[in-house]
């Protein structure tokens, strides 16, 4: 075989072994893929997927520098949340003033019986670029968010539609 054909074939599949993996990362980081099968949660887990199934959290958020306004009304309505990693999450979701229907995927981490989202610059398509953490405890969730260069913080509960 001439060597400009062997060069042009190790090229080629030095460059499908690059599209592979690049493949296989971008569909790990956003959580595309199965969902890990809820009989194999731990009680934990399967509790916070069962909270949220076909459930509303409704409640306030603030804008920091505006104080003296009233907290503005603020919904999300969740169909289902899917464990899809070590500690990746797939909220499938509305977001109420928005009124976008979006699969998010965050990091979600545990503290004893306590999960918490995190949120690091997640960029949302036509919504936008966010950070936030966000705890749950029982039926009602607290937080902070960051949307650029305006935050705040968030709050209310968990409830069945």
């Amino acid at each position: 075989m001439p060597r400009p054909m062997r060069w042009l074939r190790n090229l080629t599949v030095l460059f499908l072994l690059l599209l592979t993996f690049a493949a296989g990362w971008l569909a790990a980081k956003v959580g595309i893929g199965s969902a890990v099968d809820p009989v194999t949660l731990p009680e934990r887990e399967r509790q916070f997927v069962e909270l949220m199934r076909d459930a509303s959290m409704i409640g306030y958020f603030t804008v920091d520098g505006r104080e003296d306004r009233k907290n503005v009304p603020d919904r999300y309505d969740i169909s289902s949340v899917e464990k899809v990693g070590d500690d990746r999450w797939r909220f499938n979701a509305r977001i109420g003033e928005l009124d976008v229907s979006v699969p998010v995927t965050v990091t979600m981490r545990w503290v004893e019986d306590t999960p918490i989202i995190m949120l690091d610059n997640l960029t949302i398509p036509t919504i936008g670029t966010f950070s936030a953490r966000v705890f749950f405890h029982g039926n009602r969730y607290s937080g902070t968010w960051q949307h650029g260069s305006v935050g705040g913080y968030m709050y209310g509960r968990v409830e069945r539609r």
